[in-house]
């Protein structure tokens, strides 16, 4: 099947999910992750109206985006220009390139992290739309603040004028039975609802992805970040 059809297919699941849980479609955004797929088939992507992409790697990125300048040209009167957030782990040594390139970074989980991107940012004349990446899951190859550490890390942020909060981020451990990803989904939910009161622009919740994304959005997802359902098998490995 083609990308359109997929995104096409996709956005049907999405509506008919959304349906079930008694919630508005438009209130789930589609993130087609394109990582280890070339420029082209993100520019097929956008020509079958997908807006938001994301990429796990900033070196991946910076050796596509000079094929998709225009897409993600912010100042595009043609159609909306494409976002691209990163979605895997920043470096700390990345930072200002980060911030140059992308238009949110969803994995924010270090002080250290976050001033160097609001460092960076200040100095590009942009405000960072940033998530918090939370870690659920006991797998030591999950990345993300304790949950513990949230309020504390959200008042640490609170004087960094070139970051915008706007939400979390979890990734589960993988299993093929969707189900066991809820508890996950349930306790990213509250941890929101827990810090919204001193945080009102946290209502983001990035959560779901191929094998558990019907879960999320019964959960309460507002983003759910799929890859090959779209794409297909990945292209390469390494870059």
């Amino acid at each position: 099947m083609s990308i359109a059809s997929n995104l096409e297919r996709l956005q049907n699941e999405i509506a008919d999910i959304c349906a079930r849980a008694h919630r508005n479609p438009g209130s789930v955004a589609l993130m087609a992750v394109s990582k280890m797929h070339p420029a082209e088939a993100i520019i097929e992507a956008y020509d079958a109206g997908q807006r938001l992409f994301g990429e796990n790697r900033v070196q991946e990125w910076q050796t596509k985006r000079s094929a998709l300048a225009d897409l993600f040209d912010p100042t595009r009167t043609a159609s909306p220009a494409a976002q691209i957030h990163l979605i895997g782990p920043l470096q700390n040594n990345k930072t200002s390139k980060a911030a140059e390139i992308f238009d949110a970074i969803d994995t924010l989980d270090s002080a250290k992290t976050a001033e160097r991107l609001n460092a960076a940012a200040q100095a590009l004349g942009k405000t960072l739309r940033v998530l918090i990446e939370v870690k659920l899951s006991p797998e030591e190859t999950k990345h993300g603040l304790a949950p513990g550490g949230l309020a504390g890390f959200l008042a640490a942020l609170k004087p960094l004028g070139h970051l915008e909060v706007r939400g979390l981020m979890t990734v589960p451990p993988f299993d093929e039975d969707p189900e066991t990803a809820r508890p996950y989904f349930q306790q990213l939910r509250r941890l929101r609802d827990e810090n919204l009161a001193t945080c009102p622009t946290l209502t983001e919740l990035s959560m779901g992805m191929s094998n558990d994304f019907a879960v999320a959005i019964q959960e309460g997802s507002t983003t759910v970040r799929l890859g090959t359902a779209i794409f297909g098998k990945r292209i390469y490995e390494n870059i």
